[in-house]
């Protein structure tokens, strides 16, 4: 019967780029989703930018652009990396917006109503320049355990000790660097340990298949050790929705966040006429699927269904949460290359088929973490998607097409070719049951299974040597004809995973879209065929070089920049929620300093004009290894800058930048234009190169001195 669905995944934070990480999810849900609509099921596919919070407003602030431009500007980026890899979203929306304000007010105000909204006061750190309070990993301090020197506020990266930050010894801000002091403020506070969500919440997680065995069982350490409240408030400045009746206090962001998803489905819902009620309030046969990472399962485990059930909306059907990935078996790591973007990927013309093949093929329903091994990936592309299955294809076609004017055997072979191929017609259910169970690697490896067997088919009856002596045309035309069913059936299998190919494979088979009903039927005698086109490239390994290169850049200590990283958000964790914080790694060791220059007088330094300037535009430069142009404001003018920097920043992130210039270098005419001044940077051997940076304040055309 057919299904109606309504599916998620998480929300990404507006805060950075989307990397080889995030996408082991997407790619994840969006296989899912592609099956359930090739089965015929009402299926709609949501997400949106996660915007709100003190990341988000001090990003913005430090690039002297509003929050909303800021968003604004990110969310495009994030929508053209999940149009490239294919993820079909059937709406991509952002957390602000006026369809999440009005939900997240509305679910607020039901809480309240049924008493489950508490009023207390809580002392945190507050930032006396800055005049806020600071999240947890916006203070720094020394270790309270080994001493450490500027660790965050709630563990250390050193011993791997965990603690409040009113614990740490000489603390002081990261935003302005000053010393915090203590300050109350009143918070709302959603009573997670009241008796009935803790008795509703034991019943849902721990009671039927919500959760995968794995998660339940991570639940139940939870209820041993108490469940807190939660505290849904933050104070101004914040960015977010102001809560109602309270001047002054924001919605937490992780309060907004996972009600982005009915959000953008209400925005879906006012576009297409939907029934947002069917799908979002109790009652029907309507399922709630939410794909999520591991590291965010308390969230939508605990606090996201508790607040659905007492506020009057449908609690989640699934929750499926995932591990995380490694590349070639150790933590992404920028100074390795490994921490790898999805926009690198697809700046390089990497086909992005074989990332969601390979990742599928990896893939299985646990928590357990995956691992792209990039000498695996080569291998496994080249050996099952082009050695294997497109060239079942390639192997018939041209005999059809010289040889029988491009139609199929004419005569009905049903018999026949369930005789000569018996399990690659009856194959659909149990590949279907892998689908449906997210056994995507069983899916695959059972595809493949089938091509190899087609294959064999193909060597013993050997068409070549048949169209070679010409002796029995009708025998070659049969071969040729279940071939080229047979290859239909396997597009029907992998077209989940493939959406492109098959759809080449369609156009090349001159059939409508293929649906797994139509895994049931075979081709009409003497059906007529295009003429074949290449389906798929191998992968050359010297792209795969050139993408670890584009990647090895060390913007941050590997510490910070290994993976998986908690999610910047959830780094304002207030110290009453249930969250334990993930151990970091050490520290890689600093480059050596290079020895210092002669000495120089203050007149020669005030010779060199420095100046701030912000990065209006940036874009590579055709036919320039190295080069990226700028195009900069220094408050009086602009000019034109061509930097080295091409394989250390992706120019999209640049633009709205602050760096600091030579503004009085002579200009230099070069093949590609006139470079007019100079931007500074930090280098060492082998570590990578580092853009001067500005503290928020600075303006284009200030003068360094």
């Amino acid at each position: 019967m057919p299904r109606r669905l309504l599916v998620t995944s998480a929300l990404p934070y507006a805060n950075g780029s989307i990397h080889f990480g995030h996408l082991v999810e997407y790619i994840q849900t969006d296989i899912w989703v592609r099956f359930q609509k090739l089965r015929g099921h009402d299926v709609h596919y949501v997400c949106a930018d996660d915007t709100h919070g003190t990341a988000i407003m001090l990003r913005a602030e430090k690039e002297g652009i509003t929050p909303e431009h800021l968003i604004e500007r990110v969310w495009r980026e994030h929508k053209s990396d999940f149009d490239g890899f294919l993820v079909a979203f059937d709406n991509y929306h952002s957390t602000h917006s006026d369809e999440t304000r009005a939900l997240s007010e509305d679910i607020y105000l039901q809480l309240n109503e049924r008493g489950l909204i508490d009023i207390r006061s809580v002392e945190q750190f507050y930032d006396p320049v800055k005049s806020m309070f600071l999240p947890d990993r916006f203070i720094k301090g020394e270790c309270p355990k080994c001493g450490a020197k500027d660790q965050y506020g709630d563990s250390c990266e050193v011993c791997g000790a965990t603690y409040a930050p009113t614990d740490l010894k000489n603390p002081y801000s990261v935003v302005s660097g000053a010393p915090p002091v203590r300050k109350a403020s009143d918070h709302y506070f959603f009573r997670l340990s009241a008796e009935a969500c803790r008795q509703f919440l034991e019943d849902w997680t721990q009671r039927g298949d919500h959760l995968q065995e794995e998660a339940r069982n991570k639940i139940r350490e939870w209820f041993s050790q108490g469940l807190n409240d939660w505290d849904i408030s933050r104070d101004a400045p914040y960015f977010g929705f102001e809560i109602p009746g309270a001047p002054g206090k924001y919605f937490y962001v992780w309060l907004d966040a996972p009600i982005g998803y009915l959000g953008s489905f209400r925005n879906l819902c006012a576009r297409t006429g939907t029934d947002f009620d069917t799908f979002a309030r109790p009652g029907g046969d309507t399922e709630m699927v939410h794909f999520i990472g591991k590291d965010i399962l308390y969230f939508h485990a605990l606090f996201w269904p508790a607040m659905l059930e007492y506020a009057g909306y449908r609690t989640p059907t699934k929750v499926f949460a995932h591990g995380f990935l490694t590349v070639n078996g150790e933590k992404m790591s920028k100074s390795r290359g490994t921490f790898i973007t999805a926009g690198s990927y697809l700046a390089l013309g990497l086909d992005p088929e074989w990332l969601r093949y390979y990742y599928a093929a990896k893939l299985g329903p646990t928590m357990e973490d995956i691992d792209l091994n990039l000498d695996d990936f080569v291998a496994r592309v080249n050996s099952d998607l082009v050695g294997k299955y497109v060239n079942i294809a390639s192997r018939a076609a041209g005999f059809i097409q010289k040889r029988f004017g491009g139609k199929l055997f004419g005569s009905r072979f049903t018999e026949r070719f369930e005789s000569e191929l018996p399990g690659v017609q009856s194959a659909a259910g149990a590949i279907a049951a892998h689908y449906e169970a997210r056994e995507y690697g069983k899916a695959l490896r059972e595809v493949m299974a089938l091509a190899d067997e087609v294959n064999q088919f193909v060597d013993k009856h050997q068409p070549w040597q048949l169209a070679k002596t010409g002796e029995h045309p009708e025998q070659l035309h049969y071969v040729c004809t279940v071939v080229l069913n047979a290859f239909r059936l396997l597009t029907i299998y992998l077209k989940p995973v493939l959406p492109v190919v098959a759809g080449r494979a369609e156009r090349f088979l001159d059939i409508p879209p293929l649906t797994w009903a139509d895994a049931g039927t075979l081709l009409p005698p003497g059906h007529q065929i295009r003429p074949y086109e290449h389906l798929m490239t191998r992968v050359d390994p010297k792209q795969i070089d050139a993408l670890v290169a584009a990647n090895r850049e060390s913007l941050k200590p590997v510490a910070d920049a290994s993976a998986p990283q908690r999610n910047a958000k959830t780094q304002e964790n207030a110290v009453t929620e249930n969250t334990q914080p993930a151990a970091a790694p050490a520290a890689a060791p600093a480059p050596a300093a290079e020895t210092a220059s002669p000495t120089i007088s203050i007149d020669d330094f005030m010779k060199v004009d420095l100046r701030i300037a912000r990065v209006v535009t940036a874009e590579h430069v055709e036919g320039a290894e190295k080069l990226v142009k700028l195009v900069l404001d220094i408050g009086t003018e602009q000019r034109q800058v061509f930097a080295g920097i091409k394989a250390h920043y992706d120019p999209a992130q640049l633009q709205g930048r602050l760096v600091v210039m030579v503004a009085n270098l002579a200009p230099r005419k070069m093949r590609f234009g006139e470079s007019q001044g100079m931007v500074l940077a930090a280098s060492a051997d082998g570590s990578g190169v580092f853009l001067l940076d500005a503290d928020s304040g600075a303006a284009p055309g200030m003068r360094v001195k």
